[in-house]
């Protein structure tokens, strides 16, 4: 049987950089057919019907079908695994309010829908921003379905600092582990190495025979990169992250469905783990078990690691009763 995966702003270029990629099989595996919803904005329609005719001349194997629709409850029909990549970018002069009231328009209507059409099984991952509070958004209006069903993505701001951990030290990125996200995808995110290891050693250890202070590169150079890599790309390219970030996701939803023994960053909903607020979003070390993420617990977190985590939660708070003031959240 094969799996419906619905993504939105499917017309857009991380949707573009998404989709073909789930037709091969990179997110799901090699042997586990799908079939694709293409949920769009009547204006993003048309981009996303020219994928739809792409994927068909790609010939994919794994592809049973492939739906376009600017109906939400068409969209999330039968949905196994949701993709919330659509979401309302910072326009010039757009206040913070203003941008989380415009998303809250986009992603209470879809967790609605999710609620109303989506299969038991549903599972879905928050890409747009901000993500962390887009996941919040959501999940409290999809009444019925479990909130740790929704996650967002920090996948991609933990690949980042994996790959600028492993330039420093010269070695390649997959020797880099136990990088943590913590907090809220924005620039107050907190990359904590303090439990990563390079071949099994810690990273501190080693970055101690690279760089002269270790404490200042981790401040002044590693976190602040970290944070505003976004911003770098955007800077350069001229536009923002699209395959990184569409590999993020995959990445993410594929520890996600078919499990990982090593842990990886995500947020996801808060029981109070680490002194985090029951309910909000926010990113944790976590490891994919039997179909869920659970929270890694137990890391030592010293008073420097604890202001920083601090901080981006406070971020996450004041975004939620922003939020909250405009009636969206119980």
């Amino acid at each position: 049987m094969a799996t419906t995966i619905t993504v939105t702003g499917a017309g857009g270029q991380i949707g573009y950089a998404l989709l073909f990629r789930i037709a091969a099989g990179d997110m799901l595996g090699p042997d586990e057919k799908v079939r694709l919803r293409l949920l769009e904005i009547p204006q993003g329609v048309k981009a996303a019907e020219g994928a739809a005719l792409e994927l068909e001349d790609g010939a994919f194997e794994l592809l049973e079908s492939v739906d376009v629709t600017d109906d939400a409850e068409v969209g999330f029909d039968g949905c196994n695994l949701a993709l919330l990549v659509g979401a309302r970018p910072r326009g010039p002069g757009m206040e913070r309010g203003d941008l989380l009231a415009a998303n809250a328009g986009i992603f209470g209507p879809q967790g609605a829908a999710i609620a109303a059409r989506a299969a038991s099984d549903v599972r879905v991952t928050v890409v747009g921003n901000p993500a962390n509070t887009n996941a919040l958004i959501a999940s409290a209006s999809a009444d019925g379905v479990p909130a740790d069903r929704f996650s967002a993505l920090t996948r991609l701001d933990e690949n980042r600092a994996r790959a600028q951990l492993a330039a420093t030290l010269e070695t390649p990125v997959a020797a880099v582990r136990r990088v943590t996200i913590w907090g809220n995808h924005s620039a107050t995110q907190f990359p904590d190495v303090s439990h990563a290891t390079v071949y099994g050693r810690p990273v501190l250890d080693a970055l101690a025979e690279r760089v002269e202070d270790v404490q200042d590169w981790l401040e002044g150079t590693f976190i602040p990169r970290v944070a505003k890599r976004g911003a770098e790309i955007i800077e350069v390219r001229g536009s923002s992250s699209v395959a990184s970030a569409a590999n993020a996701a995959i990445e993410h939803t594929r520890d996600w469905v078919r499990g990982s023994t090593e842990w990886t960053s995500a947020a996801v909903v808060s029981h109070g783990e680490y002194g985090v607020p029951q309910g909000l979003m926010s990113s944790f070390p976590v490891r994919a078990v039997d179909g869920r993420w659970e929270i890694v617990e137990g890391l030592a977190v010293d008073d420097w690691a604890r202001a920083r985590i601090e901080a981006s939660v406070a971020e996450l708070i004041e975004e939620r009763d922003a939020v909250r003031e405009l009636g969206v959240l119980r």
